[in-house]
This record gives C-alpha cells, sequence and structure tokens, in this order.
C-alpha cells in the first residue's frame, strides 16, 4: 500500500507565512495521511497476529511463535479431553463384522491344586474379539503356473493366475495399491517405504520399484479420474478449495473439489481463475461452497456458500485485537455463527423445515442489526468483513434457504 505525505514547507518560517486556508488544507491532507497509517498498521497487525485457530494457516506454522514457557490451561471441567465425547455413538465396542480365525485358549493348570485333570463338561467360555498385527503381514508366495496341452484339440493352456498377481511384477497388485497410498495419503517417502517393508515383510524393494509402482497406480487410475472429472461439472453441489504444495522447490497449488463420496484433486500450476474453469467449466450450474478468495467472486454459478468456519476464523482474530470495541465485535458474530452451526445441524438432524425457516428468518433480521451496530465501531479489519457480509449477503447466508446437503 503507498501512502503519499502531503507536500509541506521545510520550515516553520515558511509555514507561518502560509495562509489560514492553505494551513487547514494541510491539516486535513496530514489526517487523512494518519488514518491511512492507522489503517495500515491495522492490516499488518492482523497479519503478525494470525495462527491456525484465526486463519486457514497449518497448525505446524504456529510452532515459531510458540512460547517456551508453559501457558496457564482451562480447567479441567471445561477443557475438552481427548478420545470420544459425550454422546458420542461409538463403533469399535460393537465389533468389527468379521472373524478371521478363532483360537481356543485352554486353561493349562488349576492354581489352587496345580493339577490338570479336569471335568468332561464345560464351565462356560468367555470370548475376546480382538484387531492384532500378524507376525508377518506380508507373505512371499511363488506362484508355478502349470501348462498342459489339451488332450482334444492340442492347445497349450497354461494355469490363470489370481486376478491381484500381474505377471513380470514382483509385487501384488493391492500391495502396489498400499504403497501408493502410503506414499500420497500417508505422505511417506520412497525411503520411508523401504523401512516400512523391511520391518512388516522383511523384504527389500529398490527405489525405482517403488517409483515404478507410482506409475503404474497412477496409470491404473487415470480413467477413473478423467470420468470423475466429467461427472463432477454435472453435480448439483461442490465444495471447492486450493492449497499450496512444492514441487521440486517451486509453490504451485494442489486444487480439490469435494462432495458426498469423492474428491478430485487437480494439481495446478496457479490459483487463478483459470484453473477453476478447467475444472468445472466456464459456469456452473449447481451450488458452488468455497473461501472468501478473490477467483471465486464473479464465478458464474447457480448459488453460492462461502465457508462460515473462515468467517468464524476471521471475527476470532478481529476479538484478539487491542483496539476498543473490537472484541465485543469479534465475539458478537462468533456467537452469531456458532449458532447458525448449531441449528443448521439441527435441522439436517430432525427435518423440521417450518421450525428452520423460522430461525432463518429472524437470523437474517439479527445479522443486519448486529452490522449495523458495530460498523461505526469496527476498526480496518472488521470494517472490511462487515463490508463483505453487507455486499455478499446472499453467498454468506445462502444455507439459511439451501436444502440440508447445500452448505458447508
Amino acid at each position: 500500500m503507498e501512502i503519499k505525505p502531503p507536500a509541506i514547507p521545510n520550515s516553520f518560517e515558511a509555514l507561518e507565512l502560509q495562509p489560514p486556508s492553505v494551513l487547514a488544507d494541510l491539516v486535513v491532507q496530514q489526517q487523512q495521511v494518519i488514518e491511512q497509517l492507522i489503517g495500515e498498521v491495522e492490516r499488518l497487525k492482523s497479519l503478525l497476529n494470525k495462527d491456525s485457530q484465526t486463519s486457514s494457516k497449518p497448525p505446524s506454522s504456529d510452532l515459531i511463535r510458540r512460547s517456551e514457557k508453559k501457558k496457564s490451561k482451562e480447567s479441567d471441567s471445561q477443557k475438552r479431553k481427548p478420545g470420544g465425547q459425550p454422546g458420542h455413538k461409538g463403533k469399535t465396542r460393537k465389533g468389527f463384522g468379521r472373524v478371521d480365525r478363532y483360537v481356543v485358549v485352554e486353561p493349562q493348570s488349576c492354581p489352587s491344586c496345580q493339577r490338570n485333570d479336569w471335568e468332561s463338561r464345560d464351565c462356560s467360555t468367555r470370548s475376546y474379539v480382538v484387531a492384532q498385527l500378524v507376525e508377518h503381514p506380508i507373505e512371499i508366495v511363488e506362484y508355478q503356473q502349470k501348462r498342459r496341452v489339451c488332450h482334444h484339440c492340442g492347445t497349450l493352456v497354461g494355469g490363470e493366475l489370481p486376478e491381484n498377481i500381474i505377471a513380470g511384477q514382483d509385487l501384488s497388485a493391492n500391495l502396489q495399491a498400499m504403497l501408493a497410498w502410503l506414499g500420497h495419503y500417508g505422505h511417506l517417502s520412497y525411503q520411508k517405504q523401504q523401512e516400512w517393508l523391511r520391518e512388516f515383510g522383511n523384504i527389500e524393494v529398490s527405489l525405482g520399484t517403488l517409483e515404478a509402482t507410482t506409475q503404474r497406480v497412477a496409470a491404473a487410475v487415470t480413467p477413473q479420474v478423467n470420468q470423475l472429472k466429467e461427472w463432477v461439472k454435472t453435480q448439483p453441489h461442490v465444495h471447492a478449495d486450493e492449497s499450496p504444495w512444492l514441487v521440486n522447490g517451486v509453490k504451485e497449488w494442489m486444487w480439490v473439489l469435494s462432495g458426498y463420496g469423492y474428491s478430485l484433486f487437480h494439481a495446478g500450476d496457479t490459483r487463478s481463475r483459470a484453473e477453476l474453469e478447467s475444472l468445472l467449466g466456464q459456469s456452473f450450474a449447481g451450488v458452488l461452497s468455497s473461501d472468501d478468495f478473490s477467483v471465486y467472486n464473479g464465478y458464474q454459478v447457480a448459488a453460492q456458500q462461502k465457508c462460515l468456519a473462515h468467517l468464524r476464523r476471521h471475527f476470532q482474530q478481529v476479538a484478539r485485537l487491542k483496539q476498543p470495541h473490537q472484541k465485543g465485535l469479534g465475539q458478537a458474530f462468533v456467537e452469531l455463527i456458532d449458532e447458525a452451526f448449531a441449528k443448521h445441524r439441527q435441522w439436517r438432524e430432525t427435518g423440521e423445515a417450518s421450525v428452520y425457516a423460522s430461525w432463518a428468518e429472524s437470523f437474517k433480521q439479527r445479522v443486519t442489526e448486529a452490522i449495523e451496530t458495530w460498523s461505526g465501531r469496527a476498526g480496518h479489519a472488521a470494517g472490511l468483513l462487515l463490508k463483505s457480509l453487507r455486499q455478499k449477503s446472499q453467498q454468506w447466508w445462502y444455507f439459511r434457504i439451501a436444502p440440508p446437503s447445500a452448505t458447508r
């Protein structure tokens, strides 16, 4: 941001010679510069205060700003405990849906008399169903493919290998798929994959084989990915996002389009509208959910829902500012957004449309009143947020009228 100070005489004597109208004009210009500088200071402070709690930055970026002294924590009654939360429906204790093998554990000796002479009848059996790591999760199998001559027509016929086995390849298809999962989803380098194979399978696999595996899996899924690209364009609702990633030291962008049951990733050179249009076309006939990044603004869609989680983090950041009124402003809008999350979730669970519609109308009015109430007291950062809420109201609050599946 370029701020130009007003041109003023370079000495006190020269100022004294100026008429009052010129001096008044200089004061007005200086006041304008001061206001610009205050806004710039607020903007820079907001950048310095950004972390994973108040922006889209990853938690790993918080490390350099962490204090070496332990902060006072919330009381045990307020702090969220790790693991399953109250009301959460458990899964593991209901079993795994299958048993691969049974092991009968017989008593070895009586702890009272040290004998092992038992009555013929069973007293009782207690069962424990446990998921455990087997000793050799990777086994080495030699398939001996027999070839025989047909007695009737003389044709030489070979035995058919299992679908999972590909002639000429040292690793089975499911093991190659597992390595691709570890590399791309688990972020294991080739060296770490080698170590994993060594620990769990007691086998040595070269880096060249691992690279060839990656290329094979990529080629195998390419037709399905291309089908998904075309299918996504016809969906009624799509979530879109983009994140930076390094490719050979150069920053590129990983785009993702997602929805119920699918995620489509696209490695793009840029974060531009051209990348978005390459994925969804010149326009999109459904609802697009995204953050408030400029590339989505003005893109032709049937409707748009901007990410309220992003908006909530922005207002959390405002609440941390030291200027007067900013804490109250930020908290007021965080509470409104939290209420919106809770009510929409309730609607999805109960399907009570009339109750939700009544709340949505009231919510719209209270948001408008909140914007009017706080506009005069908003600092630079908060003012930009309130301006966005006014100008893009239909995009921020589309969920008020949208079907439950069309919100983020």
